[in-house]
This record gives structure tokens, sequence and C-alpha cells, in this order.
């Protein structure tokens, strides 16, 4: 593991140089509760099957990364894509990347999009949210329920230097009452590059209404829905969403 020092403390990252290192490199953007480790083997794949660079890293409070201010602001997505995103993509030297992001990372993956100004070669969005349905802020709930009374800490702490703050930066964000009225869906016309879409159909965190919000507004997005899939795709029906990687960033730079 490797790290990089950005405005706001120490950051983690996994960097897998391919020899096509003139091809745009994927830049993996983890979930809510996520970090490079919690990966595990899927930048590897990623890089092995599509013979490009893969950078992952820890945002600021996950995995081995300086932690972040808690509380989370409603904002704290935005400040990713906005803010921390650039430096560290500036600090490896990375220009028009494919992001690929899960969850939370696909949401900062498409506020960078259609927001920062800076080129993007495409977009790999699983499980993204551009709105907040009932659906997510009751499984977000439960989430709280089995932190507090059931093992799902234990299985965290492996992943993170500081859990609870990990988990609660996430968690009480996403629980605020105002959090409610959190829409990213102003940023989707500034989105130009094409956009992968990806998402469980038995996704306890959100619907297919998030991707029909993107695709009503980006019409270069392909949709991917998977049968028996839950919130992580990557996991639960890898070689289907491998093969559509492979698929989708052929033709792109």
């Amino acid at each position: 593991m490797s790290f990089v020092d950005l405005a706001g403390g120490r950051v983690e990252y996994l960097r897998i140089d391919a020899a096509r290192s003139h091809s745009a490199p994927v830049v993996l953007l983890h979930e809510g509760l996520g970090s490079v480790a919690m990966w595990r083997d899927f930048p590897q794949r990623v890089a092995e099957a599509t013979a490009r660079s893969v950078v992952a890293y820890s945002r600021f409070g996950y995995g081995s990364s300086s932690p972040a201010p808690l509380p989370r602001p409603v904002s704290y997505m935005h400040n990713e894509a906005l803010q921390v995103l650039p430096q560290f993509l500036d600090a490896l030297g990375i220009a028009r990347p494919i992001l690929l992001g899960h969850s939370d990372g696909a949401s900062i993956a498409l506020i960078y999009a259609g927001g920062s100004g800076r080129a993007v070669t495409g977009l790999i969005v699983m499980a993204p949210h551009v709105l907040v349905e009932a659906i997510s802020v009751a499984s977000i709930a439960h989430a709280r329920r089995a932190y507090q009374r059931g093992t799902l800490r234990e299985r965290l702490a492996r992943y993170h230097q500081d859990v609870d703050a990990a988990f609660r930066g996430w968690n009480d964000a996403w629980l605020q009452p105002e959090f409610r009225l959190w829409n990213i869906e102003e940023y989707l016309p500034g989105i130009t590059c094409p956009v992968l879409a990806i998402q469980g159909e038995n996704d306890e965190y959100g619907t297919m209404e998030q991707l029909r919000r993107i695709t009503r507004t980006v019409k270069q997005t392909e949709v991917l829905s998977l049968a028996n899939c839950a919130h992580s795709p990557q996991r639960d029906q890898p070689e289907a969403v491998l093969e559509a990687i492979v698929r989708f960033v052929a033709p792109l730079g």
C-alpha cells in the first residue's frame, strides 16, 4: 500500500500499473463503508481484464487514511468530488480517468463528471444514488442496528483503523433529517462522457429509479440490470460485471 499527502491529510492508495500506460486508467471510488482493502481482489481483476492501470484509494476517515472531521455534512459527497478527488488525481498525475464508483463512490463519480469541469473518459457507476429513497433510509437505519447489536462492527473493523468513525461518518450523515432532500440530478446535464450504470435488482439500498433518473438526462448511458444481485454487483455477480466493464472500456481512450 502507498500513501500520498493531500491538503486534508494522508490518503492510502493502491496502484496497479498496466503495460498499456497510454490508455486512460480506471480509478475506483468505494462505497460508504468501503476502503481499498474492502475491494478485495476486484482492482486486480479489473486491471487484468481491461489491460489498464487501476487505482483505488481510501477516502479520509476510511481504511488507513487520515481521519475526517465528524459529523460529516450533508454535502460530504460533493466535497469529495469537487475538492478531494481533483487533488488526489493531480497528485498521482492522472488526467481523463475512467471513474468506477460503487454506491457513495458512484455518486461522487457523477458529481465529479458533471460538476468539476475536468475531463473524464468514462463513468462506471454501480448502485449509484442520485436522490434519497425511502428504501435507502430504511436500510441505513437497519445497518445502524446491525452495527450496534450484531456482527457488522466486527466484520468492518479489519478494514478500518477507526471503525467507529468510519461507520458514524456515513450512517449519521444519511440519517440526518435534512439528508432526505439530498439530490445530485443538477449535475447530470454536465456529464458528456459515456456511462455504464449497473444496478442489482435486489438492491436493498436503492431501486431502478436511480438509473432511470440518469438515463433520462445522460443519453450516452448503457444500463445493466442484474438479477440475483443486491447492493454490491462486484461481489454478487462479478463475472457479469467484469464482462460489462471490459466491453464498455474497450472503445475508450
